[in-house]
């Protein structure tokens, strides 16, 4: 299962480690527990750190294909229930990691946010290997374990627990269950974790003490996708003093799996590409508050950003680089049964349609690339596109034309999304021409149709427009002073990749021609005039 050149890799990973980790396996029978067995005996051999045991823990783990980590023999909170191999490696080779005293990569105040959770929380998360957005919150909530001896974490291979996995009805992952309920369903991501977690135990007011390590800043930036990730890149490299905010790097860019039309690279993935974003960033000096979301954004001379952490940032200049997200088609049905047929990631939810039948909705690039991403795995794709014609490429077009499982349906609005026994069972939709209603028998849907702008936070601060893009220039300024914005969050046209990354460059260029005049200003009038903000940035 694991090549030679694997087991060199963790040999090396895990040279350094500071404390002893132990797997605790479950003792009894089960078809897959040979393998689970050799698997980690094998990343066993690769430290002398690292030990294998064999034992009953009295109901403590689900079956004898689980195994706990322990650390110095204390147990860690981390469970495994299943074979972490796939995409889910990664999250054993990092808990070995983290359990042995490598640092954890949160801020403080995300640290701080978990740490001070009194109640006792056991999550069990539910994926598949396959799962491109498994590993994050895998990885997140062992993090979790790791900081609060009062939450436990257990990644459950739902390929091996087909009982519980019908028992709950679960039909997408990852599916997050918190103390025997659902939590999180669906597409989830670590800073939608935090926020859950700071809904059930609110953090304290951070005191001026708290927050003084933060200096005022010359760009704050809020976004980290391609536009955020350039403005940041081209920021530090003027010297200047930047902040990035972002609850997550690489934003809507890590649910792109094929990206064909980066210049000069024919080739990578969403995955990829945000990590060679992070990769590019973490060689500046640059402030990271990730997994935090905005709360709020005050204007004037010096702006003020506010965390969902309680933290202040006091800022010269802002650049506002915040995306957006899957628009949603707002009928009944769709939000009732999310992550029970009703889909936005093929990718991470396709596998579980095998064999069955589904729909797209939407005739774009994203629709029809979906719908090609499917038919290689389900029994059958219905497209149903809004227009008369198709918005996608014609080359994406031609390909799915030529699919005999796949058929598209032009001119027709969904009406409902109607279920049987919790489950997705059929798509009503109206065709637009002759205005009759139609009924599809189906198993998934998933919703292609464009995204909407991550501007809500902004409230009337600047000036929108009815879809809440933010209204700039052609140097990316707003309608007030010292605030930029670039990328989806805008109305730039054509959201694309490349023209993000040309944005976010251009905003962090005119936020530096700002300063250039103003910056001097500026920072004389904090530190002269406000004595409040001066004693938290000093």
């Amino acid at each position: 299962m694991l090549t030679n050149e694997i087991l060199k890799a963790v040999a090396g990973y895990t040279a350094n480690m500071q404390k002893a980790v132990t797997f605790v396996l479950q003792t009894g029978e089960h078809s897959k527990r040979a393998e689970l067995v050799a698997f980690l005996t094998d990343i066993s051999k690769q430290s002398e750190h690292i030990q294998l045991e064999e034992r009953d823990m009295d109901g403590l783990l689900r079956s004898p294909i689980s195994f706990l980590m322990q650390a110095d023999g204390v147990d860690t909170g981390i469970r495994f229930s299943g074979i972490p191999s796939g995409h889910e490696f990664n999250s054993l080779i990092l808990a070995i990691l983290h359990a042995s005293g490598t640092p954890l990569k949160l801020d403080d105040s995300v640290k701080n946010i978990i740490a001070g959770v009194e109640e006792n929380l056991h999550f069990e998360v539910f994926i598949s290997l396959s799962c491109h957005n498994c590993p994050d919150v895998v990885q997140s909530l062992n993090q979790f374990a790791l900081l609060n001896p009062n939450i436990s974490t257990e990644m459950i291979d739902g390929g091996h627990y087909q009982a519980l996995i019908k028992e709950r009805d679960i039909q997408g992952v990852p599916s997050v269950y918190l103390n025997g309920e659902l939590f999180a369903n669906g597409k989830v991501d670590t800073a939608q974790l935090i926020d859950k977690l700071i809904q059930r135990a609110p953090p304290a007011a951070l005191s001026s003490s708290d927050q003084a390590s933060l200096a005022l800043q010359d760009v704050t930036i809020i976004g980290g996708g391609p536009a955020g990730a350039s403005a940041a890149i081209y920021s530090a490299r003027k010297g200047l003093k930047v902040t990035l905010v972002a609850d997550r790097i690489g934003g809507q860019l890590k649910d792109t799996m094929g990206i064909e039309n980066f210049i000069s690279v024919s080739k990578t993935t969403g995955p990829e590409l945000s990590g060679a974003l992070q990769s590019h960033m973490n060689e500046y000096d640059i402030t990271f508050k990730e997994y935090l979301k905005v709360t709020e954004v005050e204007g004037g001379d010096i702006k003020t950003v506010t965390l969902s952490s309680g933290e202040k940032i006091f800022t010269k200049t802002l650049i506002i680089a915040t995306g957006a997200n899957w628009r949603e088609l707002g009928v009944p049905g769709e939000k009732e049964n999310v992550g029970n047929g009703v889909a936005y990631c093929p990718h991470c939810d396709g596998p579980f349609f095998k064999g069955k039948d589904v729909a797209v909705i939407g005739g774009g690039n994203s629709g029809i690339e979906a719908a090609l991403d499917l038919a290689g795995m389900v029994k059958s794709v219905n497209v149903f596109e809004f227009m008369p014609d198709l918005k996608a490429d014609q080359i994406l077009v031609d390909k799915a034309m030529a699919k005999p499982n796949i058929t598209i349906h032009k001119n027709v609005a969904t009406k409902e999304i109607t279920a049987t026994n919790g489950k997705v069972s059929a798509i009503e939709y109206i065709d637009r021409a002759t205005d009759t209603e139609h009924s599809l028998k189906l198993d998934g849907i998933f919703v292609q149709i464009g995204l909407i702008p991550n501007s809500v936070f902004l409230g009337d601060l600047v000036e929108k427009t009815r879809f809440g893009e933010v209204v700039i220039n052609e140097k990316c300024q707003t309608s007030e002073s010292g605030i930029f914005a670039c990328g989806d969050v805008t109305t730039v046209p054509y959201k694309q990749i490349i023209i993000s990354m040309g944005e976010g460059s251009k905003a962090s260029l005119a936020s530096f021609e700002y300063l250039m005049t103003e910056g001097d200003r500026l920072e004389e009038l904090f530190y002269s005039e406000n004595t409040e903000k001066m004693a938290i940035a000093s």
